[in-house]
């Protein structure tokens, strides 16, 4: 059961990259986020971040002790999860997807208050809840730039 646990942890295993996993772990992320986008529903998108938060807490915790350290850079199932979260309940355009993708990259490196204080949560929670946040604020964000650009961020 161990090797599910990685293999979620690890988003397919793109954690283990040899440059910037957590850059290719929000990538994977836009990925599930077009695959969510013909579904066209802002419902399925939240069971999406629900169901993947709730496994990759569980997946975080095996993973800190398969590598025998907290949040190990492998892990990126996090990454996933708040990229997500940058970008339900927007109809953004693919420049307003890749804008979303930096400010989320920006938000989750800087780890802004109270993200900063979430990643000392024990286990996979932590792990999980620090990049929720950086979602959260890339999101707000994202919706700030969709009223300054909407031409450029949103559908037409």
């Amino acid at each position: 059961m161990r090797a599910v646990w990685l293999f979620l942890a690890t988003a397919a295993y793109s954690g283990y990259a040899p440059f910037a996993p957590g850059t290719v772990g929000s990538a994977v992320g836009l990925l599930v986020w077009w695959a969510c986008r013909p579904a066209g529903s802002v419902w399925v998108d939240l069971a999406v971040i629900v169901v993947l938060t709730l496994l990759g807490a569980r997946a975080g915790t095996e993973a800190e002790r398969h590598f025998a350290r907290e949040d190990p850079g492998h892990v990126v199932i996090d990454e996933v999860v708040g990229m997500l979260v940058t970008l339900v309940a927007l109809p953004v355009s693919l420049t307003g997807a890749l804008v979303g993708f930096v400010l989320f990259r920006v938000f989750d490196v800087i780890k802004p208050w109270p993200a900063s204080r979430l990643e000392h949560l024990p286990g996979g929670t932590g792990i999980m809840a620090d990049d929720i946040m950086a979602g959260i604020y890339a999101h707000l964000a994202l919706r700030i730039a969709g009223v300054l650009w909407p031409a450029w961020v949103y559908l037409g």
